[in-house]
């Protein structure tokens, strides 16, 4: 841990850090706020999940497309203003509700949240650069980021169950001042005030990550990763409900898989490694893989599976899940123009939402005709795809820009 808290000494760092886990902390909270408050009003779980969905796309859709304009003008103006518009519109969407506003306005206004919510994930990620200039302290940087990322999906839903017992609007009112709070906190950082963005080698920026074959494989591989994701989740769901009957258990499995996610991506993020990043990803994605069939066979060995091998195969399992999402993040620093990296981020973070929503939705038909064990194998077939697909991307990665120095273009060869 020493490498991480010399970090948070460091007030630089701190800030930007601390401020960014309270401005994510809604994308945690708001879609189980939506169908928490509007199930209990509307009593239709279906109209709960229109209003989610509609956030949850406009969210994975509007990233990459605040990250180009970050690219543009700069974190702090942009940051600001999403963090209080897309806030002021989910109080709004509360208060609506409890007054009986029509569905279609609900899923309207859920739909303008999501495409205004401040892309702190992008942004933080690049400003980086400014605060810890050091290649390795900024890799130790980026997984304490990860880790973040990893806590912030627990504590989330977890502080929002707790104000459920508040008047119904009060969890999602709450959820936009965490938002807003946040957000302009980290909009006044030094790194986001500090950081500029990079013109291209002639001056102009550069072409659309989208068009580097690099950054696409590495997209593919995080689809297919958050594919994976999503299905674990739901077949978690299911074995609670199933086996046991019991909402704590549930919350000791996504615990279980928090914990050994968090311990695998402080340990990955502390350590120096000689071998480039990109040959770590097929390691930890099979590795991901292996975890998940492993549970599908305990989940599956019986009608009532043993809780201690399901809580530690979930832990083991998850070890390897933030050490998997760090190579993708510098995978696309490495591949993308330099000029363009905050939209680039931004299409990562839109593939590894939308690959755990149509994780979800894909594992319910196969748990409800084959049940969780199937979900849990499902799972781990589609993540050992990603892991085939990122051991058949290593020629491209391998020629990719030198994520040590963002601004420069290196020549083909060897990646060091």
């Amino acid at each position: 841990m020493g490498g991480y808290l010399r970090l948070l000494r460091r007030p630089e760092v701190l800030w930007p850090f601390g401020s960014a886990v309270v401005a994510r902390l809604p994308l945690a909270m708001t879609p189980l706020g939506m169908i928490v408050l509007v199930a209990h009003l509307r009593d239709s779980y279906a109209t709960a999940g229109l209003v989610t969905a509609a956030f949850a796309w406009c969210t994975a859709i509007s990233l990459p497309l605040w990250g180009s304009v970050m690219d543009r003008t700069g974190q702090p103006r942009v940051i600001a203003t999403t963090s209080c518009v897309s806030a002021a519109l989910l109080a709004t969407m509360a208060v609506l509700a409890v007054n009986g506003a029509a569905d279609s306005t609900l899923i309207a206004i859920a739909a303008a949240t999501g495409l205004s919510f401040p892309p702190v994930s992008p942004a933080i990620r690049v400003a980086w650069t400014t605060v810890v200039p050091d290649a390795d302290e900024r890799r130790t940087a980026y997984a304490l980021d990860a880790v973040a990322v990893e806590t912030i999906f627990v504590t989330g839903p977890l502080l929002l169950t707790a104000l459920l017992t508040a008047p119904a609007a009060v969890p999602l009112v709450v959820t936009a001042l965490l938002m807003v709070t946040g957000g302009l906190a980290y909009s006044c950082s030094p790194a986001a005030r500090g950081w500029r963005p990079t013109p291209g080698a002639d001056g102009t920026r550069g072409p659309s990550p989208l068009r580097s074959r690099g950054v696409l494989l590495t997209l593919l591989v995080g689809l297919g990763m958050a594919v994976g994701f999503g299905q674990m989740d739901v077949a978690m769901t299911a074995t609670a409900e199933h086996s046991y009957s019991s909402n704590t258990v549930l919350g000791l499995l996504f615990a279980s898989a928090a914990i050994g996610s968090t311990t695998g991506g402080l340990w990955y993020g502390s350590r120096r490694w000689r071998s480039p990043q990109r040959r770590h990803l097929p390691i930890t994605l099979g590795g991901y893989a292996a975890g998940l069939a492993a549970v599908a066979v305990v989940v599956g060995a019986s009608d009532a599976p043993s809780l201690a091998l399901i809580v530690t195969a979930l832990a083991v399992t998850g070890l390897f899940i933030s050490p998997s999402l760090i190579p993708q993040q510098a995978l696309i620093d490495a591949n993308a123009d330099p000029s363009r990296l905050s939209e680039a981020q931004g299409w990562l973070f839109t593939a590894l939402t939308s690959g755990a929503a149509a994780g979800m939705a894909i594992a319910g038909f196969i748990i409800d005709n084959n049940g969780p064990a199937a979900g849990f194998a499902t799972a781990a077939l589609t993540v050992g795809v990603a892991a085939l697909l990122a051991i058949g991307a290593q020629p491209t990665w391998r020629t990719g820009m030198d994520i040590s120095a963002p601004a420069q273009r290196r020549p083909a060869g060897p990646n060091p």
